[in-house]
């Protein structure tokens, strides 16, 4: 988060701006005074590596009521503060959002109490909110990854390895508990990563007779001399009644079935703490400086926004729709919608379907494909029309069915700043490409280009679409099939002779 403050006062002071440290939270913005303080360009240097927040954070009961957010606004409009950059999770950014939707009539209020002139309501008359999200759990839909998220994996990752060592020494089983009460990201990347034996997550929870499949999965793993055995768990984890599991329950599970030596682990708060890694250094100052920016260029009609990741872009989403899906997962939990809060869950992607080339049968049957499954999982799928010259002209479409796109296009060559715009403008995070030997060969251009271009650092991929069946790496291309059985059935009624 430290990074994130760091950022946010450096390009506001870069580009001519005051800015203002507001300490403890709400608490601090309600009470004003001291905690109110303007920040400087060396109020921020050196807290990089620094953990937590060096401004503080705090709940405020007092912020939730109106007569709280009215002594929080006469302590900004004092100041003549109108931009707010909010780093927190969905109840935090609610409360800011709701705070800006009154701010109007706040100010009038405060005018009718004498506590301001009217010159300041009119001067100060809407406030500007941009959000970051600063969670570990990494539970806030919108974004593909949160402030804090990398850091609590790496001391997950380092007590792992550590507890390994013992294991395998001793031949134990142990049970780790993460951080995670409504949201199983930290456990099931950390189990990835680990290569624990099972894991329990809030929003999966295991089918019924789970206790069985694990003890077999667990003594299966033992019979094959494997000397140690990892459990992750959730600290939300629960059953398809919504019944607690807890790490102790697991514990005793595995103790009574099977006899082996198990231990828990419950990592509680020491995976918020230490030294914040790499990633989330450059995450939350790329982030920061969007946030000043998405500031600088609101009008009174902007809704607020949160600055999100996606892919590899800090994007801009409207901040009320992010919230109301993050509140929608758990209101599925609630009511065992589990397959419904995990579809809610995920990111969903812009992905953009182009055809290169000469035409081939069988093209529209792979776009058909690639749109619908992409569409069945959430994503929003595009069509670029007239291949890499259409796609420099921003000739990009959603489509929700399959268009016949094929046509001859040139190679991207002399088009690549104007795509990288495009595939800017239009937050395209992925890039199918169907077709023959051109399509090859723009995609090699195209990935030459990321060291100039940044937006062609995402995930490209080509299927090869051509009669001449002469893509390097594939055996057999779509529509060189078909192409040869027209040859066999027109070259069948030419007459013998």
């Amino acid at each position: 988060m430290n990074a994130a403050v760091r950022a946010v006062v450096r390009m506001g002071i870069y580009v001519g701006a005051k800015v203002y440290f507001i300490c403890e939270g709400y608490q601090g913005m309600v009470d004003g005074g001291s905690n109110i303080v303007e920040a400087k360009w060396e109020s921020v240097s050196s807290i990089l590596q620094v953990g937590g927040t060096i401004i503080g954070s705090a709940r405020c009961q007092a912020f939730r009521s109106r007569e709280g957010r009215l002594k929080a606004a006469y302590n900004l409009v004092r100041l003549g503060i109108t931009n707010l950059c909010v780093i927190g999770g969905d109840g935090s950014l609610t409360g800011a959002n709701i705070f800006r939707k009154e701010w109007n009539g706040l100010l009038e209020e405060l005018a009718e109490n004498g506590e301001i002139d009217k010159d300041a309501v009119q001067k100060h008359s809407y406030l500007n909110v941009v959000g970051m999200v600063g969670s570990i759990d990494n539970d806030f839909c919108g974004t593909d990854m949160t402030i804090g998220t990398d850091s609590a994996l790496h001391r997950i990752i380092e007590v792992v390895d550590a507890i390994m060592t013992t294991a395998q020494s001793h031949q134990r089983t142990f049970v780790l508990e993460v951080m995670g009460r409504h949201c199983g990201y930290l456990a099931l990347v950390s189990a990835l990563a680990c290569g624990a034996d099972w894991v329990f997550l809030p929003e999966s929870p295991p089918e019924e007779g789970w206790e069985e499949s694990m003890c077999l999965k667990l003594s299966e793993n033992r019979a094959q001399k494997k000397r140690l055995n990892i459990i992750i768990v959730a600290e939300g984890a629960i059953d398809t009644q919504n019944k607690p599991i807890s790490s102790e329950k697991i514990k005793e599970l595995v103790v009574k079935q099977l006899g082996f030596d198990t231990r828990v682990t419950i990592l509680g708060h020491v995976q918020r703490g230490g030294t914040p890694s790499a990633f989330d250094r450059i995450l939350a100052s790329r982030m920061g400086v969007e946030a000043v920016v998405a500031l600088l260029e609101a009008t009174p009609e902007t809704p607020a926004c949160v600055v999100s990741l996606r892919g590899n872009h800090a994007v801009r989403l409207p901040l009320v729709e992010c919230v109301q899906m993050t509140q929608d997962v758990q209101k599925a939990m609630d009511e065992r919608r589990f397959k419904e809060a995990v579809k809610l869950r995920g990111s969903n992607c812009n992905v953009a379907v182009i055809n290169v080339g000469a035409p081939a049968a069988g093209m529209n049957a792979a776009v058909r494909s690639a749109v619908r499954v992409g569409i069945a999982d959430g994503h929003r799928m595009f069509a670029v029309y007239d291949g890499f010259d259409g796609f420099a002209k921003g000739q990009l479409v959603g489509v929700l069915s399959p268009l016949g796109l094929s046509v001859f296009s040139t190679l991207p060559g002399k088009h690549l700043e104007k795509i990288a715009e495009q595939i800017r403008s239009h937050n395209i995070n992925a890039l199918l490409i169907i077709g023959g030997f051109e399509a090859y060969l723009g995609l090699l251009e195209l990935a030459a280009a990321r060291e100039k271009h940044e937006a062609f650092c995402v995930p490209m991929v080509m299927v090869p679409a051509t009669v001449s069946n002469n893509v390097p790496g594939s055996d057999f291309s779509i529509g060189a099939d078909t192409a040869l059985n027209t040859i066999t059935d027109v070259s069948a009624r030419v007459p013998a002779k």
